[in-house]
C-alpha cells in the first residue's frame, strides 16, 4: 500500500534532513542474534549473525566512516544445502535507506556492500558513506573463481541464485536494522549489473513489495536462454574440426574493418560506434572474405569462419521455450563489440578439443549450465548437447532463473521505478536481449504507462562494464530523485571512466543513440551530442 499525499511529503522531508544514530551498545549486540525461520519470507533454516563488529572512520583502507559490520547466514530448508552468506553495513549515522548489491556471473563469493555500486562515478562517494545502510551476499553458494555451474546440482543452491537469494538476504537485512536501530528503512533500493543487473529485475517482478526502485545495467536477467545463446556462439567457432576458428587476429581483423565503416555515422570518429543501425546497413563481414575462400592467414576470413560469423551474429532457436522466450537475438560482433578483452574468442589454444579448460568465455558459460543445471551430468559431451532432447527440464530452469515472463504490473502499482541500461559494446550480454526486455515490456504496458515507471538507456561503446566508452552514472541519485521527489530521469549524462578518456556522452533513451551535433573541438562535452532517433 502507498503511502498518503501529505504523509509521503512528509517522509521524503525526513529522508532529506533526518538521520538516525546507531546507539553505541547496538553493534556488540547484534552477535549471535539469531531469526527463526519465518523472520525470512521463504523457506529456510533460518539465519543467524555469525560477526558484528565496529570499523572506525580511521580504520586502515576504510573510506566509509563509522560503521558496524554484520556477517551471517541464511541456513537452508534442506541441511545438506549450502548456507547463503551475507553482509549488512550499518553506518554510524543512518539517512534511513538501505541499497541492496547484486553479484556477478554465478555469484558464489560474498558481495560486502563495502565498495562502488555498479557504473559508480569517481567522485561519488561510496552509498555507506553517503549514509546508506549496505548490503549483499553470495548468492546462496560458494564457487570457484570464473564460471563454476557444480552448484547447479543441488536444488535449494539452484533456487537461491535463481531468484530466492535477493529475498532471503534482504529479509535478514531488515532483522538486523530493526534490531540495531529500532526501526526499518523508510526506502529500500537495489543496483547491480550482469547477474546482478537479473537480480535487479527479479526484486523488482519477484518481490515487489520490498523495494522502491532498482537500477539493472546489462542484466543477465534470462540466465537460461542466454547461456543457450552462448554456447551457440561458442561451438560456432569449433566446427569443423578448428575450420571456424576465429583467433584474435581472426577477431580483431573484423572488429578494425567494422570501425573504419561505422565509427563516423554518428557525426564524429572517437572510436564509439553510436550509430548502430546505420552500421548494419554500411558493413558487410563478406568484404573479409579470402580470393577462393579458404584460409589465407589473418588479413581475410575463410568460408567456415565467415559461416562461424553468421552464426554468431544471427537469432538463435534452440527448438524449446524458457521462461517466454524461444530464441536469443543476435551478439553484436559486428557491431562494435570487441570481443578481446577477457578473451571472447580467443583464449583456447587446442581450437579442436573444447574441454581444455580454456575455452572462450561464451563457450564457457553455457557448457557450465548444460552439465550442471540443465542436463545434471558432469560428464555431458557439450559438442553433442541438444536443448531439444531437455526441453521440460529447460523449462523447468527457465522458472527458476529467468525473469523474462514475471511482470512488474505490482511493482509499478506499488509505485516502484527502474531505470534500465546496456552498452551497444557488449561482447558477454548483447545488447539486444536488453531490447527484447524491454520490448516485452512495451508490449504489455504501452509506452506513456510504462514510462511512468521504466526507463531504458543503451549506451554506445560501453561493453560488458568496460570498454572504449567505460560508462559511469550516478545511478543511485537518479533512481532516489525519481522514488523521492518525482523527478524522472532527464538530461542525465555519463562519462569515460577510461584513464585520461576526459569525454562524456547523454544518456539517450531507447532507441535514440547520441549524435553528434556541436562543433570542432567540443567531442568530449556531452552538449556537443543530441539525442536522436536512427
Amino acid at each position: 500500500m502507498r503511502l498518503p499525499l501529505l504523509l509521503s511529503v512528509f517522509v521524503v522531508s525526513a529522508l532529506a534532513q533526518d538521520r538516525v544514530a546507531l546507539p553505541a551498545s547496538a553493534c556488540e549486540g547484534l552477535s549471535g542474534l539469531t531469526l527463526a525461520p519465518e523472520k525470512i519470507g521463504l523457506p529456510t533454516g533460518g539465519a543467524a549473525v555469525q560477526s558484528a563488529q565496529m570499523v572506525a572512520a580511521n580504520a586502515k583502507d576504510n573510506p566509509n566512516g563509522d560503521y558496524c559490520k554484520v556477517v551471517g547466514i541464511v541456513k537452508p530448508k534442506n541441511p545438506t544445502s549450502p548456507n547463503l552468506e551475507f553482509e549488512v553495513n550499518l553506518p554510524a549515522s543512518w539517512n534511513l535507506r538501505a541499497l541492496q548489491m547484486g553479484g556477478g556471473g554465478y555469484d558464489g563469493s560474498l558481495v560486502n556492500g563495502l565498495g562502488a555500486f555498479t557504473l559508480q562515478p569517481a567522485g561519488v562517494e561510496n552509498p555507506l558513506k553517503q549514509g546508506y545502510v549496505t548490503l549483499g551476499s553470495d548468492g546462496g553458494h560458494k564457487g570457484a573463481a570464473g564460471f563454476d555451474g557444480s552448484f547447479g546440482l543441488d536444488d535449494e543452491a539452484l533456487r537461491n541464485f535463481g531468484k530466492e537469494s535477493v529475498k532471503k538476504a534482504h529479509d535478514a537485512a531488515i532483522q538486523v536494522i530493526k534490531k540495531a536501530y529500532g526501526r526499518a528503512p523508510q526506502r529500500f533500493y537495489f543496483i547491480g549489473g550482469s547477474q546482478g543487473g537479473h537480480e535487479a529485475l527479479d526484486a523488482a517482478a519477484r518481490y515487489p513489495k520490498d523495494y522502491d526502485g532498482v537500477v539493472a545495467n546489462y542484466p543477465a536477467y534470462n540466465v537460461t536462454m542466454l547461456h543457450l545463446g552462448s554456447l551457440n556462439a561458442g561451438r560456432a567457432v569449433y566446427e569443423g574440426g578448428g575450420a571456424a576458428w576465429l583467433s584474435p587476429a581472426k577477431t580483431k581483423l573484423i572488429t578494425d574493418a567494422v570501425y573504419a565503416a561505422c565509427d563516423s555515422l554518428d557525426g564524429v570518429k572517437d572510436g564509439i560506434i553510436g550509430n548502430v543501425r546505420g552500421c548494419n546497413a554500411t558493413f558487410d563481414v563478406k568484404t573479409l572474405r579470402c580470393a577462393d575462400g579458404s584460409d589465407k592467414g589473418d588479413t581475410c576470413l575463410s568460408d567456415a569462419q565467415l559461416a562461424a560469423v553468421a552464426k554468431i551474429t544471427s537469432e538463435y532457436k534452440p527448438g524449446v521455450k524458457a521462461a517466454g522466450l524461444d530464441s536469443f537475438p543476435r551478439w553484436a560482433l559486428l557491431e562494435g563489440a570487441l570481443f578481446r578483452e577477457r578473451s571472447n574468442f580467443g583464449s583456447v589454444q587446442q581450437p579442436s578439443n573444447p574441454n581444455t579448460g580454456k575455452e572462450p568465455l561464451l563457450y564457457i558459460a553455457g557448457e557450465q549450465t548444460a552439465k550442471f543445471i540443465i542436463a545434471r551430468n558432469p560428464q555431458l559431451d557439450v559438442m553433442k548437447f541438444d536443448p531439444r532432447d531437455y526441453r521440460d527440464r529447460i523449462a523447468t530452469v527457465g522458472s527458476i532463473m529467468d525473469v523474462s515472463d514475471v511482470s512488474l504490473k505490482a511493482f509499478k502499482a506499488r509505485g516502484g521505478k527502474i531505470i534500465l541500461t546496456h552498452g551497444t559494446a557488449d561482447d558477454f550480454i548483447t545488447p539486444h536481449n536488453t531490447e527484447v526486455y524491454y520490448a516485452k515490456q512495451v508490449k504489455e504496458f504501452g509506452q506513456s504507462s510504462l514510462d511512468s515507471f521504466a526507463r531504458f538507456y543503451m549506451i554506445p561503446g560501453f561493453g560488458h562494464g568496460f570498454g572504449p566508452f567505460n560508462a559511469k552514472f550516478d545511478g543511485l541519485k537518479a533512481i532516489q530523485d525519481w522514488v523521492e521527489k518525482g523527478q524522472a530521469p532527464a538530461g542525465m549524462v555519463t562519462t569515460d571512466g577510461n584513464p585520461n578518456a576526459n569525454r562524456a556522452r547523454p544518456m539517450c533513451e531507447w532507441p535514440r543513440y547520441p549524435k553528434f551535433t556541436g562543433a570542432a573541438g567540443t567531442e568530449g562535452n556531452a552538449a556537443s551530442f543530441t539525442c536522436t532517433m536512427p
